[in-house]
């Protein structure tokens, strides 16, 4: 597998074209009139029809489109491959991607196979989005220390999902193996095992429609807190994966308004372009999705967290285009504690990617095998790098 520009992956899941979206009465040079650098078309690789990503990267694309004159076509799948290579190879401009952003610039997964590697991608913002564990209140499980032991539903190839619940349980000192793990084939069985009585815990996303059947149950939700004032704990979380922080999440099963839970807060969707992307026309995108949000800020029940005060701050799974962070200073956004986390996670990708360099030039049959061989020699040298930062 390859994701560089000079090969095609082949079986990475289909990419489905939808509409393209914009105001047809507006001439494209109406974009150039009115904020020169942005482009009159583009292409954004998205998840699926029906997912949050979509119906907000659908509703950011009609603003623009009425805004500037923009056109914008979809790119959505289901695949997390199919939402980043177009990105990688450049037959998109823009991803807006979850966790898979986080694996492809760590070389993670599929990301670890010998002609793939840690990819240079950037982000021009990010929707705060939230995870935690939910327990059936019948459990008797009140902290994330209770959970030893207990039957905890995990589908294992559910790796953004299990990619969170690692740092969740390190808050608690604690690992997957401290856990009865009852395995699912997908995230929605994760949830029916709750309903069922085959788990009493699971990782989730509180937005997850499922998690109503579970709320309205006799078993109930609870949602364990990960408590914000607890530095050691959330010290062992970051360690485990640099892109998240304390959240008070209040939209979702279980939760609202006056029963907020603090939760692992991470960014979903992230708009996402390629490192080398050039930097007035990254400015031109960020700025027309700041200045259109007035227009789709009520997509959904979270669009308005596309609010540039929480989209346009780190952490993110990756660092921030020079683009971006040039329009938030100009607005008086970026604070010099985002700027440390910048260059943290700059030296951070590029120790990853030099180090992954050097690996395969030391062993020139590693870039033909596949990503569980190359992983076995990888994740060490990744660790390595890491905690050398």
């Amino acid at each position: 597998m390859t994701f560089t520009r000079r090969k095609v992956l082949q079986g990475a899941g289909g990419i489905a074209a939808a509409g393209v979206l914009g105001s047809a009465g507006i001439r494209p040079a109406h974009a150039q009139q009115n904020l020169p650098n942005l482009p009159t078309t583009m292409i954004w690789s998205c998840y699926d029809v029906g997912a949050a990503g979509y119906v907000e990267a659908s509703a950011v694309a009609d603003a623009m489109g009425k805004k500037y004159g923009t056109r914008v076509r979809l790119l959505p799948s289901g695949s997390s491959q199919g939402r980043v290579k177009p990105v990688i190879q450049g037959r998109a401009s823009h991803g807006w991607l979850a966790t898979e952003l986080y694996f492809a610039v760590e070389g993670l997964y599929e990301y670890a196979a010998g002609d793939v590697g840690p990819q240079d991608l950037r982000t021009l913002m990010g929707r705060v989005n939230s995870l935690s564990i939910a327990v059936t209140k019948d459990s008797g499980i009140n902290s994330i220390a209770d959970l030893k032991g207990k039957p905890f539903a995990y589908a294992r190839a559910n790796t953004s999902v299990n990619a969170k619940i690692d740092p969740i349980l390190a808050f608690a000192g604690m690992t997957i193996d401290d856990l009865d793990l009852i395995e699912f084939p997908g995230y929605g069985q994760t949830m029916k095992a709750l309903v069922e009585g085959r788990a009493v815990a699971g990782g989730f996303a509180p937005s997850s429609s499922g998690l109503r059947e579970l709320e309205a149950s006799p078993q109930g939700i609870r949602w364990l807190e990960l408590d914000p004032n607890d530095k050691e704990g959330w010290a062992r979380v970051r360690k485990a994966v640099p892109f998240v922080e304390p959240f008070k999440e209040t939209i979702g099963a279980g939760l609202s308004e006056e029963n907020g839970v603090w939760m692992l807060g991470y960014r979903y969707p992230m708009i996402t372009v390629r490192a080398d992307a050039a930097a007035d026309e990254v400015y031109a995108v960020t700025k027309a999705v700041v200045e259109t949000f007035d227009m789709y800020k009520d997509a959904n029940k979270v669009a308005p967290r596309w609010d540039p005060k929480l989209a346009g701050k780190p952490p993110m799974d990756a660092a921030l285009h020079e683009g971006a962070i040039r329009y938030f200073k100009e607005i008086g956004l970026w604070q010099p504690d985002y700027q440390t986390w910048q260059e943290g996670m700059l030296a951070r990708h590029e120790g990853l990617q030099q180090a992954w360099n050097k690996m395969l030039a030391g062993d020139a049959k590693l870039a033909s095998l596949g990503a569980d061989e190359v992983a076995k020699i990888w994740m060490p040298v990744r660790a390595e790098v890491i905690s050398s930062l």
